[in-house]
C-alpha cells in the first residue's frame, strides 16, 4: 500500500509542479491539495528510515503551492491596448470605405 501512496504522490507532485507553472490561477490547488493527501497517507505507512522521498516531496508541493500562492496575489493580469494595431484596423476600415466608393463610382 505504501508503493502506490507513493507512486500516487509523485504523479500528484509532477502535476503540481506543472500546474503552478501554468497560469492557471488557483485551478493549481487541486493537485497540490491531493498530492498533499498522498504524502500524509504515504508518511504514515512508512517506517522512520523510509521517510526522507516523502519529506522532500512534501517540500516540492508546498513550494508550489506559495508559488501559486504568489503568483495569485502579488502579480496581476493586465492587458495592454496596442495602439499601433488600433490605428492600423482604423486605416484599414478606411481604405475599405474608400474601395467601395470607388467601385460604387464605377457603376
Amino acid at each position: 500500500m505504501r508503493k502506490t501512496f507513493l507512486i500516487l504522490s509523485y504523479i500528484f507532485t509532477a502535476l503540481s509542479i506543472l500546474f503552478s507553472v501554468l497560469p492557471l490561477d488557483t485551478l493549481a490547488f487541486a493537485p497540490i491539495g491531493i498530492a498533499i493527501i498522498f504524502l500524509v497517507l504515504t508518511f504514515l505507512k512508512s517506517e522512520v528510515n523510509q521517510r526522507t522521498w516523502v519529506k522532500r516531496l512534501f517540500i516540492v508541493t508546498y513550494l508550489c503551492a506559495m508559488v501559486v500562492v504568489v503568483k495569485t496575489f502579488f502579480f496581476k493580469d493586465e492587458v495592454a491596448v496596442d495602439q499601433q494595431f488600433e490605428q492600423q484596423k482604423i486605416e484599414t476600415k478606411q481604405e475599405a470605405k474608400k474601395e467601395l466608393e470607388e467601385l460604387e463610382g464605377l457603376e
